[in-house]
């Protein structure tokens, strides 16, 4: 087999040198980075990986979310190492690698849960951060498990979605796409004076979603508010609220406008564009993140790989602020 040149920089190893092999050609990982297998030696290690979770038994609309980490894989093939909004080189800073996906029973709810945050708890055991593509948001409860666990404490959570995700129940259902974020608060893993809601709007069942989430202690920043306040102000808000917490970020694609990110499984109109969202992320830039999701990418509504290419785009901010932090935090700053 042949050797596949890639680009090495700060001592790291990085994605495919796409001056030397098309970025159409070859096995596709996220932003043509290498695999895990490839770069763990004595004496290398990943720092962040990237991990998929197919996964979308958890949907109440449209299903397909079980195929967006390769689609977000496939999307990404266009990044490439310099990211000038940062002025850095995320890949050159840490070891970043594809972990490839997490192997999930997409017959019981209750099994994948525990897989999912055993899986995590298995790939940080070595200090390392997870950047984790989905699957629907019954994701993020294992991984926000995972995360609190590592960390020894309550995380903080900034929650970007169209929508609240802290019902109580679908169908009976504790588990599902639109629960986790109430049953993380009921299990005491989320830090309550550091939480908060990016991107909100839409219909909602009753007055009573918006009072029990309150009662569970999220801040609520609507999608209104970015475009009446700006992107400045809310970065403000958002950072005071978090502070020196321990931070985990999530992200539904659907936060996006359905003009942004059409293939996804719950659309609402109204929502951020593409810019506004990258904005904000970047401008989350020295908090103390450990981990992210990206969540609820559907590929067989989305024409033209337009949600693809955003959820790839915000999947490497979120990716250069967390090697930013590790670089930092390596260098005594």
């Amino acid at each position: 087999m042949l050797e596949t040149p890639r680009v090495e920089e700060g001592g790291h190893v990085g994605p495919v040198n796409s001056a030397l092999v098309p970025r159409y050609s070859g096995e596709s990982t996220y932003a043509l980075l290498p695999r895990l297998r490839d770069i763990e030696t004595e004496d290398r290690s990943a720092d962040i990986k990237v991990v998929g979770v197919p996964f979308d038994s958890g949907v109440s609309y449209r299903p397909g979310a079980r195929f967006g980490s390769n689609h977000v894989r496939q999307s990404s093939r266009l990044l490439r190492p310099y990211n000038p909004a940062t002025d850095t080189s995320p890949f050159a800073q840490t070891q970043v690698v594809d972990a490839g996906d997490m192997a999930i029973n997409p017959f019981n709810i209750n099994e994948a849960i525990e897989a999912i945050e055993q899986d995590a708890l298995d790939l940080t055991e070595d200090g390392s951060s997870l950047m984790t593509i989905g699957g629907d948001h019954t994701i993020a409860l294992p991984l926000l498990r995972a995360a609190s666990a590592r960390a020894k404490d309550p995380v903080a959570l900034l929650h970007f979605d169209a929508h609240l995700d802290t019902w109580d129940t679908y169908f009976g259902a504790d588990y599902t796409h639109g629960t986790p974020f109430r049953r993380a608060v009921e299990e005491g893993i989320l830090d309550t004076e550091g939480i908060c809601h990016v991107g909100t709007r839409g219909p909602l069942y009753g007055k009573k979603d918006l009072e029990d989430d309150r009662r569970f202690g999220f801040g609520i920043v609507t999608s209104s508010d970015v475009f009446r306040q700006g992107v400045d102000e809310i970065i403000d808000k958002l950072r005071d609220r978090v502070g020196k917490r321990p931070l985990y970020i999530s992200v539904d694609i659907d936060v996006l406008d359905p003009a942004h990110a059409p293939g996804t499984g719950t659309p609402e109109a109204g929502g951020l564009t593409s810019r506004e969202l990258l904005e904000i992320i970047r401008g989350l830039r020295g908090l103390n993140i450990v981990g992210a999701d990206l969540v609820e990418v559907s590929p067989a509504y989305d024409h033209a790989e337009i949600t693809g290419i955003a959820a790839s785009h915000v999947a490497y901010d979120l990716i250069t602020l967390m090697a930013d932090l590790r670089a930092n935090a390596a260098s005594g700053k």
